[in-house]
């Protein structure tokens, strides 16, 4: 009985912080300008916390240009040269660890729930050419790809190729 109770507790909590996120987000999407945050919300795959946590944790900052974003989420490139040797050592992680954690699980989620789009099938290809290998790397890739378009998406409206909107 007592751990039905605090199941009960627990669930109870958690209906609380999920209202309270989505009247955070429907603040957010009164202020300013709400397009941002209501057009995040139209893309399949995109619920209230990705939307929540894109937002917040990065989205509602002006970035000059795309490698500014990546560079504050830690998903940009860093590379290393020292005499005829140059290669890559991959991301810098010196940026926000929750927007770049959540980038790469929504680049998870982006193949499941958009698998027709241009960078899907970006990422399959890559994968294929490389025999299915270098998986984890390349999500990584595909998550620094897909936070420029949504950045682009909420701030700009252009919209992804091949990016499927909810139904109305």
């Amino acid at each position: 009985m007592r751990e039905l109770d605090r199941l009960e507790l627990i669930l109870e909590q958690l209906q609380k912080v999920e209202a309270a996120r989505d009247d955070l987000l429907l603040d957010r999407a009164k202020e300013n300008d709400p397009a941002p945050v209501v057009r995040l919300l139209q893309l399949k795959g995109v619920g209230a916390e990705f939307a929540n946590v894109l937002w917040s944790e990065g989205l509602y900052r002006h970035f000059d240009n795309r490698r500014q974003l990546a560079a504050y989420a830690g998903l940009a490139p860093t590379p290393w040269q020292s005499g005829s040797v140059d290669h890559e050592q991959g991301v810098s992680k010196a940026g926000n660890p929750r927007l770049r954690g959540t980038m790469v699980q929504m680049a998870w989620l982006w193949l499941r729930h958009q698998p027709d789009s241009a960078l899907s099938q970006w990422f399959k290809q890559r994968v294929e050419r490389n025999g299915g290998r270098l998986r984890k790397p390349l999500i990584v890739a595909l998550a620094r790809k897909l936070l420029v378009a949504l950045w682009q998406y909420a701030t700009a409206g252009v919209v992804m190729e091949g990016a499927t909107i909810k139904p109305a």
